[in-house]
Parts: C-alpha cells; structure tokens; sequence
C-alpha cells in the first residue's frame, strides 16, 4: 500500500519541503505538496489545509514545515482530530508514534538539520502506535477538544 502524506510549508520552510517531496517522492509516496501562495498566506493557512486532507483521509500523515515549527504546530493543532508533533530528534518521533499516535509531523528548519529530519521522520515511520493505556489518553484528547470544539 502507498502512504499518501502531505507536506506543507511556508517560506522559512520552502527548502526542505522541496527536497522532502523530492525524496518521499522517490521512495514510491503518494505526496501532496502544500506551500504559500496567493490564497495560502502564512504558517496557519497552510497547516491549515494540510490538516484537513488529514481529517478528511486524503492523507495518512501531514509534514510541516516552519522555522522553529511551533507555529505550524500550533495551528495545525486547532483542527480537530489533529494530533500534531513537534519533533527534534528520533526519540521524539518514536514516542510520537508509539504514544500519542501522530497524524502529524512538525520540524523547525532552523532548528534541525535537514538529515537529521529525514531520521526522525524514518524512525516515526517504522514504528507502530502501541494502543493499551495510549487508547484512554487519546479518548481523553478527543474529550477535551470536543468542549472547546464549534458545534
């Protein structure tokens, strides 16, 4: 099976978004490539929109992009059902998966290198969420964000 992931970033993003894509790209992945431009203005617009192919199930995993990724991070995590992840190193990405069963990745190119990405984003990858004692915390996330949720 392809995995369909999103990749989204804006300008302090741009250069590894495209190399990103390039790369998932030549792996065989189903790639939906989100960046600026006249109608997506700013990190909220485009995690945003990478967000919701998520929710909607275009996409198995959405990548963004920022400088530090907090930005991105935090907007994406205003959409419901996004279980976004702020990762600096592979243990990060192992827990992100195992624990808290991410949908999606978020990196800071001015934080990170861009290999040291590709490790985590890999490690994230080969893991599998471990369910258990994680199901009761997650039905607990979902719980928290229905009360603050827009009927």
């Amino acid at each position: 099976m392809v995995l369909k992931i999103v990749v989204g970033s804006e300008h302090a993003g741009a250069e590894y978004r495209a190399q990103l894509v390039r790369d998932l790209r030549d792996r065989g992945m189903d790639v939906t490539e989100i960046c600026e431009n006249e109608m997506l203005q700013g990190y909220p617009a485009v995690a945003e929109a990478a967000a919701r192919l998520v929710t909607s199930g275009k996409a198995e995993l959405g990548i963004l992009i920022c400088g530090t990724g907090i930005g991105m991070c935090m907007a994406a995590g205003k959409v419901p059902g996004i279980r976004a992840a702020l990762c600096t190193d592979s243990y990060m990405g192992k827990m992100a998966r195992r624990h808290n069963n991410a949908n999606m990745l978020v990196f800071g190119s001015r934080v990170i290198g861009y290999a040291n990405m590709m490790d985590i984003l890999d490690t994230f990858l080969t893991e599998t969420y471990e369910g258990g004692r994680h199901d009761a915390r997650l039905a607990a996330l979902r719980e928290v964000e229905s009360r603050y949720s827009k009927q």
